[in-house]
């Protein structure tokens, strides 16, 4: 019954909001405190004690709802609900046959309190209004009682964006979701529902929206891994929810190291890597994802390790491992209490040269880019190897794919290794990565039967100096 008493109020069947409608007077009664330099104490005891209400979202210290006493500054404090309950003697039939009830008293503490003359029982209302309520309280008094199995609740929020992916049964109430959301979100201003799937309209991995509420603003700056973005969302493609596959990839990168993004997008993976001084050469076909990515490698002040690029990645693979290879570079690194000490001294440092090779090569295009790894065969030819120093190491390869799901991912696993060693025409097992195997992440669930991986592995010698 406590419950109900602070539940919102039901208008089920709503379709335009109506916040006016979201109004509950609830009665209780509060401890009036006379002297206001006894809140505290009196507020600790009747929270030992369970009598003050506990009640999500409500403080229990309210001014006092005479006028003239709370124009003098005056508290009281709430009491929780005195809730009803059935009645300890009931035991004839009539008793049970009208479900007799009576009230659970507080505890003597109130009493206590009061002879103590520190408090006074008085009856107060409490008003209950729209912003009270959370999003899931508002939209479950408004839902129909047999459309309530799964709620909408989940979005992607990007910047000031509310992404929803609604099912066709809540579309009639989309707009409706949207103000809510709105509302009980601070950080949404515009929120907008995806009507196909990421890729369907092209190769970019843009998708079609519709705007369900807020400006027609897609327009975003985005803060990750201490990186700052700013892009389009209906132009590019972002998903906040890899940011943990982004911080765990990158990690693996180290100091100096060369790495080939194929398809970087707007640098998720290169810009935080340019800021550990990791030479990434960034490439993405769109050319909205390559302005944002170059518009990244200047805001964030990575452009002496990060070169973008918007070429067609297959050829990206090999052209610029052939370019690698002819480009001498190199930046000089102060160390940071250098360059605190004064412009007097001189600064001692040391230079970071790139290298010839690239170290890792991150393919993140799960629907495709196991299509793109015959790029790697006879990646490098006798001409080019004569121009590499002797025993190079093999790059690792990072190839993003999607597969289906399963508690041990054992299946997968041996899925993926089976698509990889057809695209390479070598044989590719699972297992661990210093054995020479493929070495598959899992990263997220994406659909109910349908999961993100990451298969790491060292390009096999045989692969890489193949004769094409």
């Amino acid at each position: 019954m406590a419950d109900d008493m602070f539940s919102a109020p039901v208008h089920r069947g709503m379709r335009a909001l109506n916040r006016a409608s979201f109004q509950r007077t609830v009665p209780l009664k509060a401890a009036r405190v006379f002297d206001n330099k006894n809140i505290f104490k009196v507020r600790s005891e009747l929270e030992s004690s369970k009598d003050a209400l506990q009640q999500d979202r409500l403080g229990s210290v309210h001014p006092d709802p005479d006028p003239e006493r709370a124009k003098a500054g005056k508290k009281c404090i709430l009491l929780r609900p005195e809730v009803a309950s059935h009645c300890a003697s009931a035991s004839t039939k009539e008793q049970d046959a009208s479900n007799a009830r009576t009230p659970l008293p507080h505890s003597p503490t109130v009493g206590e309190l009061v002879k103590q003359e520190l408090i006074a029982v008085i009856p107060f209302d409490l008003r209950l209004d729209y912003s009270y309520w959370t999003y899931h309280d508002i939209i479950s008094a408004i839902l129909p009682e047999d459309e309530q199995g799964e709620i909408p609740s989940g979005f992607s929020q990007v910047g000031h964006i509310a992404h929803l992916n609604l099912r066709d049964d809540y579309l009639k109430y989309k707009h409706l979701i949207a103000e809510i959301l709105i509302d009980k979100n601070p950080g949404v201003r515009t929120v907008i529902n995806k009507i196909d799937d990421v890729g369907e309209e092209n190769e970019f991995r843009t998708f079609k929206y519709e705007l369900l509420a807020g400006p027609d603003d897609l327009n975003v700056t985005m803060s990750e891994e201490n990186c700052t973005f700013k892009f389009d969302y209906s132009k590019v493609y972002w998903n906040s929810r890899l940011n943990t596959e982004h911080r765990r990839l990158v990690a693996t990168f180290k100091e100096g190291e060369a790495v080939c993004d194929v398809m970087a997008g707007i640098g998720p993976f290169a810009v935080p890597a340019g800021k550990k001084s990791v030479f990434v050469w960034a490439n993405d076909l769109n050319p909205d994802s390559y302005s944002s990515l170059d518009d990244a490698v200047k805001r964030n002040k990575v452009s002496d390790y990060v070169r973008p690029f918007n070429d067609d990645g297959r050829a990206f693979i090999r052209t610029a491992t052939a370019r690698l290879a002819e480009v001498d570079h190199k930046v000089d690194v102060v160390p940071k209490r250098a360059r605190k000490e004064s412009l007097a001294k001189p600064d001692v440092g040391r230079a970071l040269h790139q290298p010839k090779t690239f170290q890792h090569f991150v393919l993140n295009l799960p629907a495709s880019a196991l299509t793109f790894l015959p790029s790697f065969i006879g990646l490098y030819p006798s001409a080019l190897r004569h121009q590499l120093p002797e025993q190079f190491p093999m790059p690792f390869v990072h190839v993003y794919c999607f597969s289906t799901k399963s508690d041990d991912n054992v299946a997968e696993g041996n899925l993926i290794c089976e698509e990889l060693s057809r695209q390479l025409g070598h044989e590719m097992k699972p297992g661990k990565l210093e054995d020479g195997d493929v070495k598959v992440w899992d990263v997220r669930d994406v659909a109910p039967k349908k999961r993100m991986f990451c298969a790491s592995f060292a390009l096999p010698r045989e692969v890489a100096f193949r004769e094409v």
